[in-house]
Protein backbone atom coordinates (compact mmCIF):
# COMPACT_ATOMS: atom_id res chain seq x y z
CA UNK A 1 0.00 0.00 0.00
CA UNK A 2 1.05 3.55 -1.11
CA UNK A 3 1.71 5.69 1.97
CA UNK A 4 -0.34 8.81 2.19
CA UNK A 5 2.77 11.13 1.91
CA UNK A 6 3.96 9.54 -1.34
CA UNK A 7 0.48 10.13 -3.18
CA UNK A 8 1.42 13.08 -4.83
CA UNK A 9 5.34 12.24 -5.50
CA UNK A 10 6.04 12.37 -9.43
CA UNK A 11 6.75 8.88 -10.47
CA UNK A 12 9.44 9.84 -12.51
CA UNK A 13 12.93 11.93 -11.51
CA UNK A 14 12.14 14.98 -13.34
CA UNK A 15 8.17 14.68 -13.64
CA UNK A 16 5.48 17.23 -12.81
CA UNK A 17 3.83 17.43 -9.76
CA UNK A 18 0.55 15.61 -9.96
CA UNK A 19 -2.59 18.07 -9.64
CA UNK A 20 -4.49 17.90 -6.09
CA UNK A 21 -7.04 19.25 -7.82
CA UNK A 22 -8.70 18.75 -11.07
CA UNK A 23 -8.20 21.88 -13.10
CA UNK A 24 -11.60 23.66 -14.04
CA UNK A 25 -12.51 23.48 -17.38
CA UNK A 26 -15.40 23.24 -19.78
CA UNK A 27 -15.71 20.05 -20.77
CA UNK A 28 -19.60 19.36 -21.86
CA UNK A 29 -18.81 18.09 -24.86
CA UNK A 30 -16.04 15.44 -26.03
CA UNK A 31 -15.80 15.97 -29.97
CA UNK A 32 -14.51 13.27 -31.27
CA UNK A 33 -11.94 13.92 -34.60
CA UNK A 34 -10.46 11.24 -36.95
CA UNK A 35 -7.31 12.53 -37.39
CA UNK A 36 -6.14 10.29 -40.33
CA UNK A 37 -8.44 12.14 -42.55
CA UNK A 38 -6.63 15.73 -43.41
CA UNK A 39 -10.16 16.97 -44.97
CA UNK A 40 -11.37 16.83 -41.01
CA UNK A 41 -8.08 17.99 -40.01
CA UNK A 42 -8.06 21.26 -41.79
CA UNK A 43 -11.38 22.34 -39.76
CA UNK A 44 -10.25 21.66 -36.45
CA UNK A 45 -9.01 25.27 -36.33
CA UNK A 46 -12.34 26.44 -36.31
CA UNK A 47 -14.09 24.03 -35.00
CA UNK A 48 -11.81 24.53 -31.51
CA UNK A 49 -13.86 27.74 -31.26
CA UNK A 50 -16.66 25.90 -30.78
CA UNK A 51 -16.28 23.06 -28.92
CA UNK A 52 -15.06 22.69 -25.28
CA UNK A 53 -12.72 19.56 -25.96
CA UNK A 54 -11.26 18.44 -29.31
CA UNK A 55 -10.59 14.47 -29.07
CA UNK A 56 -8.24 12.94 -31.34
CA UNK A 57 -9.20 9.26 -31.94
CA UNK A 58 -6.57 6.73 -32.76
CA UNK A 59 -8.76 3.51 -31.76
CA UNK A 60 -12.48 2.48 -32.76
CA UNK A 61 -13.85 3.63 -35.96
CA UNK A 62 -9.91 3.98 -37.28
CA UNK A 63 -9.17 1.70 -39.81
CA UNK A 64 -6.32 -0.99 -38.91
CA UNK A 65 -4.33 0.23 -41.79
CA UNK A 66 -4.72 3.92 -41.00
CA UNK A 67 -3.58 3.65 -36.95
CA UNK A 68 -0.20 4.90 -38.00
CA UNK A 69 -2.02 7.80 -40.25
CA UNK A 70 -4.35 8.54 -37.21
CA UNK A 71 -1.23 9.41 -35.05
CA UNK A 72 0.80 11.17 -37.20
CA UNK A 73 -2.33 13.11 -38.12
CA UNK A 74 -3.03 13.76 -34.30
CA UNK A 75 0.33 15.15 -33.87
CA UNK A 76 0.47 17.14 -36.67
CA UNK A 77 -3.23 18.89 -35.88
CA UNK A 78 -2.14 19.52 -32.04
CA UNK A 79 1.27 21.24 -33.89
CA UNK A 80 -0.49 23.38 -36.00
CA UNK A 81 -3.64 24.74 -33.97
CA UNK A 82 -3.95 27.16 -31.27
CA UNK A 83 -6.18 25.33 -29.06
CA UNK A 84 -6.95 28.50 -26.79
CA UNK A 85 -8.92 27.51 -23.54
CA UNK A 86 -9.90 24.09 -25.51
CA UNK A 87 -8.90 20.79 -24.13
CA UNK A 88 -6.72 18.64 -26.03
CA UNK A 89 -7.25 15.11 -25.62
CA UNK A 90 -6.62 11.66 -27.33
CA UNK A 91 -8.33 8.48 -26.98
CA UNK A 92 -5.55 6.02 -27.55
CA UNK A 93 -5.71 2.48 -29.01
CA UNK A 94 -6.11 -0.37 -26.50
CA UNK A 95 -3.29 -1.60 -23.30
CA UNK A 96 -3.60 -5.06 -25.32
CA UNK A 97 -2.83 -3.72 -28.44
CA UNK A 98 0.04 -3.32 -31.11
CA UNK A 99 -0.15 0.23 -31.14
CA UNK A 100 -0.22 1.57 -27.64
CA UNK A 101 3.17 1.69 -26.96
CA UNK A 102 3.84 3.74 -30.09
CA UNK A 103 0.93 5.91 -29.60
CA UNK A 104 2.28 7.48 -26.23
CA UNK A 105 5.98 7.80 -26.74
CA UNK A 106 5.20 9.28 -30.38
CA UNK A 107 2.45 11.62 -28.71
CA UNK A 108 3.94 12.70 -25.92
CA UNK A 109 7.49 13.49 -27.74
CA UNK A 110 5.84 15.67 -29.95
CA UNK A 111 2.93 17.80 -28.39
CA UNK A 112 3.39 16.38 -24.71
CA UNK A 113 2.93 20.37 -23.28
CA UNK A 114 -0.73 20.91 -25.00
CA UNK A 115 -2.12 17.56 -24.75
CA UNK A 116 -4.57 17.87 -21.38
CA UNK A 117 -5.91 14.35 -21.29
CA UNK A 118 -5.06 10.18 -22.91
CA UNK A 119 -8.53 8.67 -23.24
CA UNK A 120 -8.12 4.86 -21.92
CA UNK A 121 -10.64 2.55 -23.58
CA UNK A 122 -11.32 -1.02 -22.26
CA UNK A 123 -10.03 -0.02 -18.45
CA UNK A 124 -10.38 -3.45 -16.51
CA UNK A 125 -8.89 -2.36 -13.19
CA UNK A 126 -6.56 -0.23 -11.16
CA UNK A 127 -3.51 -2.03 -12.57
CA UNK A 128 -4.38 -0.34 -16.43
CA UNK A 129 -4.20 3.20 -14.65
CA UNK A 130 -1.08 2.27 -12.74
CA UNK A 131 0.52 0.88 -15.89
CA UNK A 132 -0.19 4.13 -17.65
CA UNK A 133 0.28 6.42 -15.03
CA UNK A 134 4.32 4.91 -14.49
CA UNK A 135 4.70 5.51 -18.18
CA UNK A 136 3.51 8.59 -18.24
CA UNK A 137 5.44 10.10 -15.75
CA UNK A 138 8.44 8.50 -17.57
CA UNK A 139 7.60 9.93 -20.61
CA UNK A 140 6.86 13.60 -19.19
CA UNK A 141 10.14 13.23 -17.65
CA UNK A 142 12.53 12.28 -20.72
CA UNK A 143 10.48 15.45 -22.33
CA UNK A 144 10.54 17.78 -19.98
CA UNK A 145 6.69 18.05 -20.04
CA UNK A 146 5.60 20.89 -17.60
CA UNK A 147 2.02 19.77 -16.68
CA UNK A 148 1.18 16.21 -15.80
CA UNK A 149 -0.93 14.29 -18.72
CA UNK A 150 -4.35 13.40 -17.05
CA UNK A 151 -5.99 9.74 -17.36
CA UNK A 152 -9.67 9.28 -18.44
CA UNK A 153 -11.18 5.87 -18.50
CA UNK A 154 -13.53 4.38 -20.33
CA UNK A 155 -15.65 2.00 -18.76
CA UNK A 156 -17.10 -0.69 -21.40
CA UNK A 157 -16.46 -4.06 -19.54
CA UNK A 158 -18.00 -5.92 -17.09
CA UNK A 159 -15.02 -6.25 -15.20
CA UNK A 160 -14.28 -2.79 -15.22
CA UNK A 161 -17.84 -1.90 -13.98
CA UNK A 162 -17.33 -4.38 -10.88
CA UNK A 163 -13.80 -2.35 -10.49
CA UNK A 164 -15.07 0.80 -10.60
CA UNK A 165 -14.48 2.30 -7.21
CA UNK A 166 -10.76 0.85 -7.79
CA UNK A 167 -10.19 2.38 -11.45
CA UNK A 168 -11.53 5.86 -9.84
CA UNK A 169 -9.20 6.31 -6.71
CA UNK A 170 -5.91 4.44 -8.74
CA UNK A 171 -3.96 7.63 -9.48
CA UNK A 172 -4.22 11.78 -9.02
CA UNK A 173 -3.83 11.36 -12.44
CA UNK A 174 -7.31 10.66 -13.21
CA UNK A 175 -9.32 13.11 -14.98
CA UNK A 176 -12.75 11.09 -14.59
CA UNK A 177 -14.68 8.41 -16.68
CA UNK A 178 -17.25 7.89 -19.75
CA UNK A 179 -19.59 5.06 -20.27
CA UNK A 180 -19.09 2.95 -23.60
CA UNK A 181 -22.00 1.11 -23.85
CA UNK A 182 -21.13 -0.56 -27.20
CA UNK A 183 -18.91 -2.47 -26.22
CA UNK A 184 -20.34 -2.86 -22.60
CA UNK A 185 -23.18 -4.38 -24.11
CA UNK A 186 -20.86 -7.02 -25.95
CA UNK A 187 -19.02 -7.67 -23.02
CA UNK A 188 -22.01 -8.39 -20.94
CA UNK A 189 -23.62 -10.32 -23.56
CA UNK A 190 -26.50 -7.94 -23.85
CA UNK A 191 -28.95 -8.27 -26.83
CA UNK A 192 -28.88 -5.04 -28.07
CA UNK A 193 -26.73 -2.94 -31.22
CA UNK A 194 -27.58 -0.25 -29.93
CA UNK A 195 -24.97 2.58 -29.38
CA UNK A 196 -26.30 4.37 -26.07
CA UNK A 197 -30.22 5.29 -25.35
CA UNK A 198 -32.84 3.17 -24.41
CA UNK A 199 -34.51 0.03 -26.20
CA UNK A 200 -38.16 -0.82 -27.00
CA UNK A 201 -38.03 -3.87 -25.49
CA UNK A 202 -36.58 -2.79 -22.45
CA UNK A 203 -39.70 -1.18 -20.37
CA UNK A 204 -42.20 -2.38 -17.49
CA UNK A 205 -45.61 -2.43 -18.04
CA UNK A 206 -47.95 -1.02 -15.94
CA UNK A 207 -50.87 -2.92 -14.01
CA UNK A 208 -53.65 -4.72 -15.48
CA UNK A 209 -56.94 -2.76 -14.61
CA UNK A 210 -59.64 -4.94 -15.61
CA UNK A 211 -59.96 -4.96 -19.83
CA UNK A 212 -58.50 -1.17 -19.94
CA UNK A 213 -55.41 -0.97 -22.24
CA UNK A 214 -52.13 -1.07 -20.38
CA UNK A 215 -49.66 1.69 -20.53
CA UNK A 216 -45.80 0.52 -21.52
CA UNK A 217 -43.18 2.64 -20.21
CA UNK A 218 -39.62 2.35 -22.22
CA UNK A 219 -36.42 2.15 -19.45
CA UNK A 220 -32.95 2.95 -19.56
CA UNK A 221 -30.93 -0.10 -20.12
CA UNK A 222 -27.60 2.11 -18.99
CA UNK A 223 -29.12 3.80 -15.61
CA UNK A 224 -27.46 1.46 -13.40
CA UNK A 225 -24.03 1.43 -14.85
CA UNK A 226 -24.04 5.21 -14.97
CA UNK A 227 -25.43 5.71 -11.65
CA UNK A 228 -22.46 3.53 -10.23
CA UNK A 229 -19.89 5.34 -12.35
CA UNK A 230 -21.24 8.91 -11.14
CA UNK A 231 -20.65 7.59 -7.76
CA UNK A 232 -17.21 6.52 -8.14
CA UNK A 233 -16.26 10.22 -9.81
CA UNK A 234 -17.99 12.15 -7.14
CA UNK A 235 -16.42 10.08 -4.22
CA UNK A 236 -12.99 10.72 -5.36
CA UNK A 237 -13.28 14.08 -6.95
CA UNK A 238 -13.05 13.16 -10.87
CA UNK A 239 -15.97 13.80 -13.87
CA UNK A 240 -18.48 11.54 -14.73
CA UNK A 241 -19.47 11.72 -18.77
CA UNK A 242 -22.02 10.47 -20.74
CA UNK A 243 -20.41 8.54 -23.83
CA UNK A 244 -21.60 8.02 -27.79
CA UNK A 245 -25.06 8.50 -28.55
CA UNK A 246 -25.62 6.75 -32.17
CA UNK A 247 -28.98 7.29 -33.79
CA UNK A 248 -27.40 11.03 -35.59
CA UNK A 249 -30.65 10.98 -37.02
CA UNK A 250 -32.93 10.88 -33.61
CA UNK A 251 -32.16 14.85 -31.76
CA UNK A 252 -34.59 13.91 -29.34
CA UNK A 253 -33.25 10.89 -28.03
CA UNK A 254 -30.15 12.34 -27.67
CA UNK A 255 -31.10 15.48 -25.81
CA UNK A 256 -32.99 13.16 -23.60
CA UNK A 257 -30.25 10.42 -22.95
CA UNK A 258 -27.60 13.54 -22.35
CA UNK A 259 -30.08 15.70 -19.82
CA UNK A 260 -30.24 12.33 -17.85
CA UNK A 261 -26.57 12.43 -17.50
CA UNK A 262 -26.42 15.85 -16.74
CA UNK A 263 -29.33 15.75 -14.35
CA UNK A 264 -27.27 12.27 -12.78
CA UNK A 265 -24.38 14.22 -12.67
CA UNK A 266 -22.29 13.87 -15.59
CA UNK A 267 -20.28 16.77 -16.63
CA UNK A 268 -20.81 16.40 -20.23
CA UNK A 269 -20.95 13.80 -23.00
CA UNK A 270 -19.19 12.87 -26.46
CA UNK A 271 -20.05 14.43 -29.06
CA UNK A 272 -19.45 12.39 -32.82
CA UNK A 273 -21.59 14.27 -35.18
CA UNK A 274 -21.43 18.12 -35.82
CA UNK A 275 -25.29 18.18 -34.92
CA UNK A 276 -24.68 17.03 -31.67
CA UNK A 277 -22.74 19.60 -30.01
CA UNK A 278 -25.65 22.06 -30.20
CA UNK A 279 -27.16 19.80 -27.94
CA UNK A 280 -24.16 18.98 -25.71
CA UNK A 281 -24.21 23.10 -24.95
CA UNK A 282 -27.79 23.21 -24.24
CA UNK A 283 -27.81 20.15 -21.96
CA UNK A 284 -24.69 20.55 -19.57
CA UNK A 285 -25.04 24.62 -19.74
CA UNK A 286 -26.33 26.14 -16.48
CA UNK A 287 -29.97 27.31 -16.32
CA UNK A 288 -29.79 30.93 -16.73
CA UNK A 289 -32.79 31.04 -14.35
CA UNK A 290 -30.61 28.88 -11.82
CA UNK A 291 -27.56 30.88 -12.51
CA UNK A 292 -29.59 33.88 -11.48
CA UNK A 293 -30.65 32.42 -8.14
CA UNK A 294 -27.30 31.47 -7.47
CA UNK A 295 -26.19 34.63 -7.72
CA UNK A 296 -28.42 35.79 -5.37
CA UNK A 297 -27.48 33.46 -2.69
CA UNK A 298 -24.00 34.53 -3.27
CA UNK A 299 -24.50 38.28 -2.86
CA UNK A 300 -26.51 37.54 0.40
CA UNK A 301 -24.09 35.34 1.68
CA UNK A 302 -20.90 36.79 0.54
CA UNK A 303 -18.34 34.76 3.08
CA UNK A 304 -20.75 31.50 2.55
CA UNK A 305 -21.72 31.11 6.59
CA UNK A 306 -24.88 32.00 8.84
CA UNK A 307 -28.45 31.19 6.94
CA UNK A 308 -30.91 33.75 4.93
CA UNK A 309 -34.06 33.39 3.53
CA UNK A 310 -34.31 33.72 -0.66
CA UNK A 311 -37.71 33.80 -2.18
CA UNK A 312 -39.31 31.59 1.22
CA UNK A 313 -36.45 29.16 1.30
CA UNK A 314 -33.39 28.65 3.68
CA UNK A 315 -29.96 28.67 2.16
CA UNK A 316 -26.91 28.36 3.88
CA UNK A 317 -23.71 27.17 3.71
CA UNK A 318 -24.18 24.01 2.04
CA UNK A 319 -26.89 25.94 -0.40
CA UNK A 320 -23.85 28.20 -0.74
CA UNK A 321 -21.62 25.76 -2.28
CA UNK A 322 -23.54 24.50 -4.70
CA UNK A 323 -24.67 27.85 -5.57
CA UNK A 324 -20.64 28.57 -6.47
CA UNK A 325 -20.73 25.45 -8.28
CA UNK A 326 -23.29 26.48 -10.71
CA UNK A 327 -22.09 30.50 -11.11
CA UNK A 328 -18.65 29.42 -11.37
CA UNK A 329 -19.54 26.76 -14.46
CA UNK A 330 -21.61 29.52 -15.67
CA UNK A 331 -18.88 32.31 -15.70
CA UNK A 332 -16.77 29.98 -17.59
CA UNK A 333 -19.30 29.06 -20.22
CA UNK A 334 -19.95 33.16 -20.78
CA UNK A 335 -16.37 33.68 -21.53
CA UNK A 336 -16.43 30.71 -24.30
CA UNK A 337 -19.74 31.54 -25.44
CA UNK A 338 -21.11 34.93 -26.14
CA UNK A 339 -24.67 34.11 -26.41
CA UNK A 340 -24.76 32.57 -22.52
CA UNK A 341 -22.63 35.43 -21.14
CA UNK A 342 -25.46 37.96 -22.27
CA UNK A 343 -28.03 35.09 -20.86
CA UNK A 344 -26.24 35.20 -17.15
CA UNK A 345 -25.83 38.40 -17.03
CA UNK A 346 -22.77 38.04 -15.02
Amino acid sequence: MKLPRNIYKPLAIGAPEPFRELPVRLERMIHFVPPHMEKVRAKVPDLAKSVDVVLGNLEDAIPLDAKEAARSGFIEMVQATDFGTTGVWTRVNALNSPWILDDLTEIVAAVGNKLDVVMLPKVEGAWDIHYLDQLLAQLEARHQVKKPILIHAILETAEGVKNVDDIASASPRMHGMSLGPADLAASRAMKTTRVGGGHPEYKVVADAAGDAPRAVYQQDLWHYTLAKMVDACAANGLKAFYGPFGDFSDPLACETQFRNAFLMGCAGAWTLHPTQIDIAKRVFSPDPAEVAFAAKILAAMPDGSGAVMIDGKMQDDATWKQAKVIVDLAKIVASKDPDYASRYAL
